[in-house]
């Protein structure tokens, strides 16, 4: 699992890197400049594209992310700028590209898998800058929306059976998340008890800041919003598994397929509750799997919306160290989840035989917002515990330029320093922004002429034709309310 913070903070490390600190005042002081023009966010770095993106310009937005991920190939965000590049080409349409621009980001997850995520180096790094400095290996939900996303551009191109190990991987990666989510809890717990147990000044002054009125009411009223969100069981996220069941019940090659679609359908229904399409998909695929023929069946998942993104708020916390009046900036940058509220629903499908609406199946709000919650206590402690070493390391820059230097030496310090904490006391703001806000679903017989119509609240319609006689998807996705529907049919049987 790679190297644990918890065996970069113990006292004799910090006061090593202190110490070090100290020796290289030159170092900081020249480091200060290039800090103060490379520490943006990561909404800060992206935000034309995104403006290009949520105000309905896909074809462009596509364009500058694909430009963005090729330029951070190799580094740091280059895991991030491909998923950002993968769906917004599949939302521009261009399907082959989208797939080849997933498989490069599954090739780096792959990769961050498969070695230690961090090395002790980086961490230290990261201690002495910021969290964003470490590459992004990806979190559970995006692992899982890969794989399921490789599985629909795969029935896109027309290739059906290259979704079968997709779908698979999609559903072993949700089960990992869960093991996942508690080995880092309990990481998490050791750390904190091994830093208690040592009761180094460090950890002394982090409890005491996270205790502080001042502070707690703050990240108290920051994060309010995430205590109203659904939380979907065991890290669960009822999309990839009703696309599990559709595809296992439309293209089953026998009994264990149909039994596989029973049991996602009816996963689907314990996450997002019973309504009348999933009550009807559950009960067709349980007939399907006791020997009656499947009936042409017209399947419609609606893409609505862009997912929440990270921002940062800045908050002034009281560090309790030895001539604090020497370190005069002891800000910290936490992160926040921002939810984007412009998006429509439902749409409405009609044919010859009357109208169907969608409902919502998976909510990105509430998937994203229970991973962020369960990651916020160990970000808060790293986050704090960074800050806590610089402007240690920072008094002791101050002490040895004014003992060394004088008083102008010491006031020129204190400026530099400054600048460089303010500099690098920036949170990490990257997540996949590009993913819907929410998915919405329908399902019905398919119409005798083939003849659909969509419609959506903006007024948007499109006319779609299926084959009557075939179990057939529709995909519809709306980024924003400013973009055109896009709207794919697939005839999978």
């Amino acid at each position: 699992m790679g190297t644990h913070v918890g065996a970069l903070i113990k006292p004799t490390n910090i006061k090593s890197m202190v110490f070090q600190c100290a020796k290289r005042m030159v170092w900081i002081v020249l480091a200060a400049a290039f800090l103060l023009s490379g520490c943006q966010t990561y909404q800060e770095k992206t935000s034309e594209t995104k403006g290009l993106w949520s105000g309905g310009h896909v074809d462009a937005a596509a364009s500058d992310f694909s430009r963005k991920a090729e330029k951070a190939s190799g580094g740091k965000d280059a895991l991030v700028y491909r998923l950002e590049q993968a769906m917004a080409l599949r939302a521009a349409g261009k399907i082959s590209e989208s797939q080849t621009a997933f498989q490069q980001a599954d090739d780096l997850i792959n990769r961050f898998d498969e070695k230690a995520k961090t090395s002790v180096s980086r961490e230290a790094g990261a201690l002495l800058s910021n969290q964003a400095n470490l590459p992004y290996t990806g979190r559970d939900y995006d692992k899982v929306l890969v794989s399921t996303y490789k599985a629909l551009n795969f029935l896109q191109l027309g290739q059906p059976e290259m979704a079968r190990p997709e779908l698979f991987r999609a559903y072993q990666r949700q089960q990992d998340a869960v093991d996942n989510n508690r080995k880092r809890i309990d990481r998490d717990q050791k750390e904190m008890e091994s830093a208690a147990a040592e009761k180094s000044g460090e950890y002394q002054s982090i409890q005491k800041a996270q205790s502080d009125p001042l502070v707690s009411g703050e990240m108290k009223k920051r994060y309010a919003a995430l205590d109203q969100l659904k939380a979907y069981a065991d890290y669960a996220n009822p999309f990839p598994v009703y696309l599990d069941g559709l595809y296992f019940l439309s293209l089953s090659t026998g009994g264990s397929d149909l039994e596989r679609a029973r049991k996602s359908f009816e996963r689907v229904k314990g996450m997002s509750g019973a309504n009348k399409y999933i009550d009807a998909d559950l009960a067709l695929a349980e007939k399907t799997a006791n020997g009656s023929p499947m009936p042409p069946r017209t399947f419609v998942i609606f893409e609505t919306g862009s997912a929440p993104h990270r921002d940062q708020f800045r908050i002034d916390i009281p560090l309790f160290i030895v001539g604090a009046n020497r370190v005069p900036y002891v800000g910290v940058a936490l992160p926040t989840l921002e939810f984007n509220p412009n998006y429509i629903a439902p749409l409405t499908v009609s044919s010859v035989a009357g109208s169907e609406s969608t409902v919502p199946l998976a909510n990105m709000d509430s998937v994203i917002g229970q991973a962020f919650r369960n990651e916020l206590p160990g970000i808060v402690t790293k986050t704090l515990m960074s800050t806590t070493i610089k402007a240690t390391a920072a008094y002791f820059v101050n002490q040895v330029a004014e003992e060394q230097g004088g008083a102008v030496a010491g006031l020129v310090s204190m400026l530099a320093t400054a600048a460089t904490q303010a500099a690098v006391n920036i949170s990490d703001t990257r997540t996949w922004t590009t993913l819907p806000k929410e998915y919405q679903f329908c399902s019905f017989p398919t119409p005798a002429d083939g003849k659909l119509r969509i419609s959506a609240p903006n007024t948007q319609q499109a006319e779609v034709a299926v084959d009557p006689k075939s179990i057939n998807l529709i995909l519809v996705r709306s980024v924003s309310p400013l973009s055109p529907l896009v709207v794919t049919a697939i005839r999978l049987k």
